[in-house]
């Protein structure tokens, strides 16, 4: 198993003893973690009322800002990770966790207590293994709303979950090695498949949440002009895939354009 995603020994939600890590992957995000960081502590008192335990780790992916320093002003556990990859801050972060659940929630995105509660219920029957949720912007973008409309719709259908908000079991999450390594983008898709596949081995469910979708800020909306979402698309079909493992090929989460 890598490092990036080896931790300590795991229990049973149905232990006495719970505790849910947070995983906050940020690259230069001052602009944004705080306002994260305060929604997630809000939404974590779910987790109080529940008698869990919870703990909220950052992963500075060598931001040249100050979202570190702002991270530990808010009281989240700092971790750095050097290679500049969305997996590898995620998988950093959850070597770093010692929660039996992990949620990784991203620096650009806004979890409300009502979805932690939901999320915590499906946890508490048993059957989950993990999931995530479906997604809103925090501002209306027109033409933003029609993609918003097919990505909602067809992660419930495949049980794809949105790299704003994932949670599974951190056995599972170390059983299944994290997120890819040879992925820029799309990480979160290969782990949705990855993590029903285990699901099914086990006779358990992956949960899509859509009672109270994760809002996520619209900023990408318009730092990027809808024909360079596009072109990134049809590079990514004619490609075949392979854009998702090249760096440069994925600027809109790599060129640092906040």
């Amino acid at each position: 198993m890598p490092t990036e995603v080896a931790s300590a020994t795991t229990v049973s939600w149905r232990d006495d003893y719970l505790k849910i890590s947070i995983i906050v992957p940020a690259f230069n995000e001052e602009k944004l973690i705080e306002r994260s960081l305060q929604s997630i502590r809000t939404a974590a008192t779910s987790f109080s009322k529940a008698g869990w335990q919870h703990e909220i780790v950052v992963c500075d992916n060598n931001s040249s800002d100050r979202t570190g320093e702002l991270a530990r002003a808010q009281g989240a556990r700092v971790v750095f990770e050097p290679t500049n990859q969305i997996s590898r801050a995620r998988n950093a972060g959850a070597a770093a966790a010692n929660g039996q659940w992990l949620i990784f929630v991203d620096a650009d995105s806004f979890p409300s207590a009502e979805l932690f509660a939901e999320m915590a219920a499906h946890i508490q029957s048993g059957r989950c293994i993990g999931g995530g949720a479906t997604v809103t912007l925090d501002e209306s973008v027109r033409w933003a709303i029609g993609f918003i409309w097919v990505w909602n719709r067809v992660s419930r259908w495949q049980h794809w979950m949105a790299g704003s908000f994932v949670f599974c079991q951190a056995r599972a999450f170390r059983e299944l090695n994290g997120f890819s390594q040879e992925l820029f983008v799309a990480e979160e898709i290969d782990f949705s498949k990855r993590l029903k596949e285990l699901a099914r081995s086990r006779g358990e469910q992956v949960i899509i949440l859509h009672r109270h979708p994760i809002e996520t800020s619209a900023r990408k909306v318009h730092l990027y002009s809808w024909n360079e979402h596009m072109l990134f698309l049809l590079r990514s079909f004619c490609g075949l895939g392979k854009t998702f493992k090249d760096p440069k090929a994925c600027a809109p989460w790599y060129d640092g354009r906040r």
